[in-house]
């Protein structure tokens, strides 16, 4: 049995669109060309940003000599960035607040500045409340300087919050990420995106909704 459930945010809470960013940065880049946006953000310039080691001003400048074109203004490269960002549902919304009454919930995302700047605005003018009101804590890589799949990420999330990984869930949707938080000793449920969450985490041994 666990006590407390550690959420990823982008693919299992939050909805991803990843052709409308290619499309932008396709369009904006004067660079060898690129198919999937996936592999085009595993650039050492994405690790670093979502890991705290560059600021907004150096990410947007290493952006720009990435793509070779150094005349995109902020806006417009803070828009292609964000335009992976689609929303939570309310549904997904009302699980986790359901969950509140029985479970400590968290956060753990691999994100950076301007997408979680953006996010939490456009999650309160769509449902009215602050993002991180559904959690006890919310922890950002850049915040802590660590990402998942590192071991350290998930240690030092446990150490922050004060859990034992013996009574913790972790959800996430991408298998490599599953893997290593149950190499650190944390519980694990892979959630494909686009299944029923309310009810794969009901199907959970131990969750009753």
């Amino acid at each position: 049995m666990f006590r407390n459930i550690i959420f990823d945010l982008g693919g299992v809470l939050l909805d991803l669109d990843f052709d409308t960013p290619l499309k932008e940065f396709q369009r904006l880049n004067r660079n060898e060309p690129f198919e999937d946006l996936r592999e085009f953000i595993h650039h050492p310039l994405f690790t670093g940003f979502e890991t705290g080691a560059l600021q907004p001003e150096e990410f947007r400048e290493r952006l720009r000599q990435l793509l070779k074109n150094p005349e995109i203004e902020d806006e417009t490269l803070d828009h292609a960035w964000c335009s992976m960002l689609a929303r939570v549902p309310a549904t997904k919304v009302a699980i986790l607040q359901e969950l509140a009454s029985r479970f400590r919930l968290y956060l753990y995302s691999n994100t950076n500045e301007i997408h979680i700047v953006r996010f939490k605005r456009d999650f309160a003018i769509e449902h009215g409340m602050e993002w991180e009101t559904l959690f006890e804590t919310a922890f950002y890589s850049h915040e802590i300087r660590d990402r998942k799949p590192n071991i350290s990420g998930y240690r030092k999330v446990l150490e922050l919050a004060g859990l034992n990984a013996s009574e913790t869930l972790f959800v996430d949707d991408l298998e490599v990420n599953i893997r290593a938080a149950s190499e650190a000793g944390l519980k694990v449920l892979h959630y494909i995106p686009g299944q029923d969450l309310a009810k794969v985490i009901r199907q959970f041994d131990g969750i009753g909704m």
